[in-house]
């Protein structure tokens, strides 16, 4: 048997926005987007650069309820992990474009890792793995 996670749900205010500041300050790609007129939403999918794995669907906030987990979908915790194959390049990339990072990078045990804010204020682990890490081949 073979599965995977094909996309996670990520909650935001507004898919325009939410496009803008992935693809432009994190270099993103678009996948989809897609209107569905008879719920009266976007199917709005996008993927890291070159990446193959598991993708992001960006879903809007349709209740109050949802709204208030806009930013801090796991309370607080870093909820993402982008893999990097060049942490510094993509570091001072994305600190050029204004992406704050909350904890500066540190070498540990598994690679280097910093931890950034996306701009809703859900925290990123940015980080490349260490050669030799069990997850090092697998993570695309």
């Amino acid at each position: 048997m073979k599965q995977s996670i094909i996309h996670i749900a990520l909650v935001i205010r507004n898919y325009d926005e939410a496009i803008d500041f992935y693809t432009n300050k994190l270099n993103f790609t678009l996948i989809e987007d897609t209107y569905q007129p008879e719920q009266n939403k976007r199917w709005v999918v996008i993927a890291p650069p070159n990446s193959t794995g598991t993708t992001i669907l960006l879903a809007r906030a349709s209740k109050p309820e949802q709204e208030r987990f806009i930013g801090n979908q796991t309370g607080g915790r870093v909820f993402l992990f982008l893999n990097s194959d060049d942490f510094w390049r993509d570091y001072y990339e994305m600190t050029s474009k204004g992406i704050e990072f909350v904890r500066e990078p540190k070498k540990a045990d598994y690679g280097t890792v910093a931890v950034f804010k996306d701009l809703y204020g859900n925290l990123w682990d940015l980080l490349e793995l260490n050669p030799g890490h069990p997850l090092a081949g697998r993570v695309e």
